[in-house]
């Protein structure tokens, strides 16, 4: 029987040499592991108090508003800057060779709501604590984080535990 794991691609040297990439498009694109991930990302929050799932961009889209769906709550993007119209917030972190810009409109949540943060990929969890720092500032009580992959060697894992962060991924590779 095949795992979530199973479906997803690995593609050598992309997008530079010495890069392992997780391709997760051959999940989403097959019927049963699509509906094998969504089924187990929403498992441990069967029961839980959810209000509105964060999708980060752009894969977590997809697999939020599917979660969303899913659960009977709405769903809210956090894009890369200048993407959002209407009024914003925006959140600076750091890439490898960089920095980047997040943005979340500014009322898409409400002091108090229970947010589901979503992803397709946990690497270094900038992306992540940039989104989490969005959603914390309008007032939002983040639930818990949901991945299919951690990339444990590359830390996001313990940066986002260590900020308080639940935080689940369905499975996990070695290598960056």
């Amino acid at each position: 029987m095949k795992q979530v794991q199973d479906y997803i691609r690995t593609i050598v040297d992309f997008p530079h040499e010495g890069i392992m990439f997780r391709d997760v498009t051959t999940l989403f694109a097959d019927p049963r592991g699509f509906r094998m991930a969504i089924d187990q990302m929403l498992h441990p929050y069967a029961g839980i108090d959810i209000d509105k799932v964060v999708g980060l961009e752009a894969r977590g889209f997809i697999l939020g508003g599917a979660i969303a769906h899913q659960l009977s709550v709405g769903f809210v993007p956090i894009r890369k800057k200048g993407k959002l119209p209407g009024r914003t917030i925006s959140q600076d972190y750091k890439l490898e060779y960089g920095e980047a810009i997040v943005e979340l409109h500014d009322d898409a949540i409400k002091p108090g709501e229970k947010v589901l943060v979503v992803d397709d990929l946990l690497a270094t969890g900038g992306t992540a604590e940039a989104g989490i720092k969005l959603i914390q500032r309008l007032g939002g009580e983040i639930v818990s984080c949901a991945f299919i992959i951690d990339l444990p060697e590359l830390g996001g894992r313990t940066r986002l535990e260590a900020m308080g962060m639940e935080v689940n991924a369905l499975c996990a590779f070695d290598g960056a």
